[in-house]
C-alpha cells in the first residue's frame, strides 16, 4: 500500500499508520480512501482491535485534498467523492471491534471527522497538536459527518462555534470538552493507543457518555431548546457576514436537519449540500485565496537567503514590539532599541504579555516562554549592533528621521547587515537616498496588529540586492506571514490602492452622503469594516499624513483628491484615539453601529444630507481600489494578479468571497466593470477613467485567471 502501513501486535491489535506519499502532511484523497476501503475489506475482520496513527512528524491529518476538490468540474464528481468518505467512516464507526485514534500534530477537517468515528481518542501533549474543523474558511462545511457527530459528542453550544469560526483547540481544552479522552506524550502515543485498544478488546467497548450541565440538557434535549441555540447562531452569522457567505448558514442548517430528522438523514443531506457548496462562486473564490497563500509560502529565492540569528528592532512601540513578538521563535538574539531603556523595557513588557497569552493557550510551554523572553536585549544605543543580520526600523513615519536612523545603523553595522523599513507609504529609495549601502535597504511593511495580520508587504528598489530580498522573504515566511514582493513607488501596493478608496469615501461625505450609510453599504458589499470606521481606527491624523504624501502622485494623473482629512485633523479630529472622529465614541450604539459625529458634516461641506443609492456607493468606493490595483499590475508594482488578490484581501480586507480585485473583475466581467467606470467618469470626472490594461481586457474578452 502507498498510503497505509499496517502491523499486528501479539494481542492481535491491528495498527494502521497513515503516511500519504510525496507530501509532508496527510490529506483525505481518493487514493487514501481507496486504500482504507481495501484495508477494511481485507484485514480488520481478523483483528481484535484497531489503532489509527500518523507517520508524519507534526501532522495527523489536515483534511480534504483541496487540489483534488478544485479539479472536480461537476457536482456529481464531488458527491461521489464525499459519498465514498461517508461509506468508509460509517463502516469504521460500526466495526464490532474497538477503534482507538492516536493524535499528534494537526488534526483538522476530515482528520478530525475520522477521529470522531473512533471509540477512544488519545492526543499528545505537544504544542503542535491542535484539533478543528476549518472548512468554513474555504466556503465549505464539515460534510464527512462533522456537523452530525461533533455536536452529539461535545454539545451544541461548544460544537457550533468551533465549526462556524474555524476555531482550533489544543489537547487540554479538547479533553475538557470531551473531544478526546486521554493525553500522553508524543513518544508514548503508540504504546498508549495499543494498550487502550487491548484493554477495550478485553473488557468490551466503552459506553460513550458525556457529562452535561442542566442548562445544556434543557437546550439540547428538546426541539424548543435547540431552536433557541440555532436562532442565536444564525443571528450571530448574519450580524458578522450579512448573509454573504453561504457556508456558515449551511452548517447551522446541517446540524438542525440532523437533530430534527435523525443522524442518518442528516448525513445523507450533507452529501448534497456539500456538492452545492464546492461549486459555489464563494467557495471557488476562497479556494483561489487558499492556493494563492499556499504558493506565497514558498520562497523562490530560498537558496540565496541568509540565516537571521541576530535581529534588531528600532522602536519598541506597538509595531516594534509586535515585530519582535513574531520573530522571537526564529532568532537567537533580538535587540530592542528605543530612545531610552525605559521605553525599550515597556516594549518588552508588551512582548511578555503576549508570550503569557501563548503559554495559557498551550501554544508554547512555560519553559519555551522563558527561553523566548530571554532572547530580548533592551538598549538605547547602537553598541550591541555589531554582527546583526537584520535591522527592522519601526519609528515614526518621518522621512528625515528614517534617514538618520539608517545612517546610524550603517555606522554601527557591517557590510552584510540588512536594513528594513517598516513604512506604509514613504518611498524606500527616498529613505536610502544618502546611505552607503543602498543594496542592503528594503521595505518590510507590517500591518497592525502584527501578531494577527497575516500579510507582509516586502518592497524592493532598483538597487536592492537579490540576496537581501531572498532573506527578507525567508524571514517573513518564518514569522508565519504571507509575503508579497512589490516594487518601490508611492504607497507601494496596499497603501496605494487603499488611498483612492478612502479618498472616494470622504468625497461622498462631502457630497452629502451619511457616514453610517456609507459604512453600511460597504459592509453589505463584504468589507469587514466600513471606510469611515476604518479611518477612525487607523487615525485621521495618519490618514491626513498619507493623503498629503500620495495626493501629489494622484493629482499628477488628473485624479482629484479631497482635502477633507487635513481639515478634520486641523479641527482636532484624530479618530478613535481621542474619541473624536467620524463617529461618536462616548454615545451608545444604535442598531450595532455608533452614531455619526454631526460636526464632521459642517467641516466637510454642510449639514444637509441626501440619499445615495447603495449600489452607487459600493461601485464608487470599490472600483477605485479595483482600478488602482490593475494599474499597479500594469506598472509592474506587483508581479501577478494572484499577488494583488492576496495583498488586497489579507492586508486591506477586500471581501474574501469575491476573491480579490482581479478575480472580482473576472467574475463580474471586465466589460461590465469598464462600462460602470465610464458611466462614473462622465458623472464624477477623470479619476474614474479605467486603466489601459482593464480596457484592453474588456475589448478582447480576456480574463486574469483561466
Amino acid at each position: 500500500m502507498e498510503y497505509l502501513k499496517t502491523e499486528k501486535t501479539d494481542d492481535n491489535i491491528l495498527v494502521i499508520t497513515i503516511d500519504c506519499p510525496d507530501t509532508a502532511v496527510n490529506k483525505v484523497s481518493s487514493g487514501l480512501l481507496d486504500e482504507i476501503e481495501k484495508m477494511l475489506d481485507q484485514k480488520v475482520a481478523e483483528a481484535r482491535g484497531l489503532v489509527i496513527l500518523s507517520a508524519k512528524e507534526d501532522n495527523f491529518m489536515v483534511g480534504a485534498d483541496i487540489d483534488e476538490l478544485k479539479g472536480m468540474q461537476t457536482e456529481e464528481e464531488v458527491v461521489r467523492y464525499i459519498e465514498k468518505a461517508h461509506n468508509i467512516l460509517n463502516r469504521t464507526e460500526s466495526l464490532p471491534i474497538p477503534v482507538v485514534c492516536g493524535i499528534h500534530g494537526n488534526c483538522l477537517g476530515g482528520g478530525l471527522e475520522l477521529a470522531l468515528v473512533t471509540d477512544y481518542r488519545i492526543a499528545s501533549d505537544s504544542t503542535a497538536t491542535v484539533m478543528g474543523l476549518p472548512e468554513v474558511q474555504l466556503g465549505l462545511f464539515p460534510a464527512a459527518g462533522g456537523t452530525q457527530r461533533l455536536p452529539r459528542l461535545i454539545g451544541l453550544k461548544q460544537a457550533l462555534p468551533m465549526m462556524l469560526t474555524a476555531k482550533n483547540v489544543r489537547s487540554k481544552k479538547a479533553r475538557k470538552l470531551g473531544l478526546i479522552d486521554e493525553i500522553t506524550t508524543p513518544f508514548g502515543l503508540k504504546t498508549a493507543a495499543v494498550q487502550k485498544a487491548t484493554e477495550l478488546a478485553r473488557n468490551g467497548n466503552r459506553q460513550k457518555t458525556r457529562k452535561r450541565s442542566l442548562v445544556d440538557r434543557l437546550l439540547e434535549s428538546t426541539p424548543v431548546g435547540r431552536n433557541i441555540v440555532f436562532k442565536q447562531a444564525r443571528a450571530m452569522v448574519m450580524k458578522q457576514s450579512h448573509g454573504l457567505y453561504p457556508a456558515p448558514l449551511a452548517i447551522i442548517d446541517s446540524v438542525k436537519h440532523g437533530y430534527d430528522r435523525g443522524i442518518e438523514k442528516g448525513l445523507k443531506a450533507d452529501i448534497r449540500r456539500f456538492g452545492e457548496l464546492v461549486m459555489s462562486p464563494q467557495s471557488k473564490s476562497l479556494m483561489h485565496l487558499f492556493f494563492g497563500m499556499t504558493d506565497l509560502k514558498k520562497n523562490p529565492l530560498k537558496e540565496k537567503a541568509v540565516t537571521t540569528d541576530k535581529l534588531a528592532v528600532l522602536g519598541a512601540g506597538l509595531m516594534g514590539s509586535g515585530i519582535a513578538t513574531v520573530s522571537i521563535g526564529i532568532c537567537e538574539t533580538i535587540l530592542m532599541k528605543d530612545i531610552t531603556l525605559d521605553a525599550a523595557a515597556k516594549g518588552m513588557q508588551d512582548i511578555s504579555r503576549s508570550l503569557n497569552v501563548q503559554k495559557r493557550s498551550g501554544g508554547i510551554t512555560p519553559f519555551e516562554k522563558d527561553v523566548r523572553y530571554g532572547k530580548l536585549v533592551p538598549c538605547d544605543n547602537y553598541l550591541e549592533f555589531k554582527n546583526t543580520n537584520l535591522v527592522i526600523e519601526a519609528v515614526f513615519e518621518d522621512l528625515d528621521l528614517k534617514r538618520q536612523v539608517l545612517k546610524d545603523v550603517e555606522a554601527a553595522t557591517g557590510e552584510k547587515t540588512i536594513f528594513a523599513s517598516n513604512t506604509s507609504a514613504l518611498p524606500i529609495h527616498a529613505i536610502a537616498r544618502d546611505c552607503k549601502r543602498p543594496e542592503n535597504v528594503i521595505g518590510m511593511h507590517y500591518f497592525s496588529p502584527v501578531h494577527r495580520m497575516p500579510l507582509l508587504e516586502i518592497i524592493t528598489t532598483d538597487r536592492t540586492a537579490e540576496w537581501v530580498t531572498a532573506t527578507a522573504v525567508d524571514f517573513g515566511i518564518a514569522q508565519g506571514k504571507t509575503c508579497i514582493v512589490v516594487k518601490d513607488g508611492p504607497g507601494f501596493y496596499t497603501t496605494r490602492i487603499l488611498a483612492p478608496l478612502l479618498n472616494e469615501s470622504v468625497f461622498l461625505v462631502e457630497e452629502g452622503a451619511k457616514i453610517r450609510e456609507i459604512d453600511r453599504a460597504m459592509l453589505l458589499f463584504g468589507y469587514p469594516v466600513g471606510p469611515m470606521a476604518l479611518l477612525d481606527e487607523v487615525g485621521i491624523d495618519v490618514g491626513a499624513h498619507v493623503a498629503g504624501h500620495l495626493g501629489k502622485a494622484f493629482e499628477a494623473r488628473d485624479m482629484k483628491t479631497s482635502d477633507g482629512l487635513p481639515k478634520l485633523f486641523d479641527n482636532g479630529y484624530l479618530g478613535k484615539k481621542n474619541k473624536k472622529g467620524f463617529y461618536r465614541y462616548v454615545a451608545p450604539k444604535i442598531k450595532g453601529m455608533r452614531p455619526a459625529d454631526e460636526g464632521v458634516y459642517s467641516i466637510l461641506g454642510n449639514a444637509q444630507r441626501k440619499a445615495f443609492a447603495r449600489e452607487e456607493i459600493q461601485n464608487r468606493i470599490s472600483l477605485m481600489m479595483v482600478n488602482e490595483a490593475v494599474l499597479c499590475l500594469e506598472e509592474g508594482i506587483i508581479s501577478s494578479p494572484g499577488d494583488g488578490d492576496v495583498g488586497a484581501i489579507l492586508g486591506l480586507g477586500f471581501p474574501p468571497f469575491r476573491g480579490g480585485p482581479f478575480r472580482h473583475i473576472d467574475s463580474v466581467g471586465a466589460g461590465v466593470i469598464v462600462k460602470t467606470m465610464e458611466d462614473l467618469e462622465k458623472k464624477y470626472g477623470p479619476r474614474f477613467k479605467p486603466t489601459a490594461l482593464l480596457m484592453d481586457m474588456a475589448s478582447k474578452g480576456n480574463r486574469f485567471f483561466a
